[in-house]
């Protein structure tokens, strides 16, 4: 006689199985030609809720995401364009790091409801919480960023403004775009920590790999911005980041989904298989795209388009990775199983 499902001891309902008295018939693929009877187990949670609950977040979210890594690679862009003597490259991958900047503070100030809880946020600092640190690392690197971009804009004021604090303002264009740099990567790469450090299964199990996916992939997105604003003589460096972070990017995903196991499902299922698969599409599409931008204008502009959409999309991606594979129970418990059953600790002790 067959037994109904039952309660397993992590709180799930597992599908029906056969009895313990339950011949299996012959002919299947198991040992000795037999063919087991019990299906795979059904991962369903009580009252259809799941295991962990999903983000709260929406779209504000990786759009902040998005803009933060774009700005952080222009600073890194503009930085090299100034001590090589590339005055174009260097005024647009600056201005281009404060409207991104802009947009990411616009962003996450939306998804906040009011600007007066970010300014709560820098009441304290608190090293554990990557919100906190990454709060700060922005306060530590805006105000170069928008210095830096500032000294540009006093290039387009009538040569008879360009005195006292307006000349002192252009003098600190350097050294604010040198501090800006310094800072960058931490920008670029600390919201990988935010999303991993949850318990969001997706997110939380590519903790190795993804800062340096979204790294290079904001490397790939600032010099897809370098080649359609600036020059084409001059954006030789441009051309350079984005084709290397565009390998970069492509190489760290790969094996970020290898590390991952089966909560790397969902990159490859619904909204953010097709937006994963787009990014891939755009990315690789770009880099090949900037090999010939050094020739042609009209390449230069649709690749470093395209390497804008590809970060972009990566970026949603791996956000509805996320928030899918929280809705499913089974990618929060096989992999604590599977802990179990490696002898390592399913939680943090206190």
């Amino acid at each position: 006689m067959s037994a109904g499902a039952a309660p397993g001891p992590d709180g799930l309902r597992q599908g029906g199985w056969a009895g313990a008295g339950q011949r299996r018939g012959r002919g299947g693929a198991g040992p000795g030609g037999e063919r087991a009877m019990v299906p795979p187990a059904e991962f369903t949670s009580y009252y259809g809720r799941p295991v962990v609950k999903p983000s709260p977040w929406e779209i504000d979210i990786p759009a902040y995401m998005f803009a933060g890594g774009l700005a952080a690679g222009s600073s890194l862009l503009a930085a090299g364009a100034d001590l090589t003597g590339r005055p174009a490259l260097r005024r647009s991958a600056r201005l281009g790091a404060l409207g991104a900047l802009g947009f990411s503070f616009a962003a996450l100030v939306h998804d906040l409801g009011r600007p007066a809880r970010f300014l709560n946020m820098l009441r304290t600092a608190k090293l554990t919480s990557p919100m906190s640190v990454g709060t700060w690392i922005l306060m530590a690197y805006g105000p170069f960023a928008g210095t830096a971009a500032a000294a540009e804009a006093t290039a387009l004021l009538p040569a008879r403004w360009r005195r006292g604090p307006v000349r002192l303002l252009a003098a600190l264009g350097r050294p604010a775009g040198l501090v800006a740099a310094v800072t960058a990567p931490p920008v670029a790469a600390y919201t990988a920590v935010l999303l991993a450090d949850t318990a969001t299964p997706s997110w939380h199990e590519a903790y190795r790999e993804l800062p340096f996916v979204f790294t290079a992939s904001a490397a790939a997105a600032a010099g897809g911005l370098g080649m359609v604003s600036a020059p084409v003589a001059q954006a030789g460096p441009a051309r350079r980041l984005a084709l290397g972070g565009a390998l970069v990017e492509q190489l760290a995903e790969r094996q970020m989904e290898r590390s991952m196991g089966i909560t790397a499902e969902p990159l490859h299922q619904g909204k953010a298989g097709r937006l994963m698969r787009a990014a891939r599409v755009l990315t690789l599409g770009g880099a090949a795209g900037s090999l010939l931008a050094g020739r042609s204008r009209v390449a230069a502009v649709a690749s470093g388009v395209a390497l804008l959409a590809g970060s972009l999309c990566t970026r949603l991606g791996v956000f509805e990775a996320g928030q899918q594979s929280a809705r499913d129970p089974r990618y929060t418990v096989v992999p604590q199983r599977e802990r179990v059953d490696r002898g390592e600790p399913v939680r943090a002790e206190a």
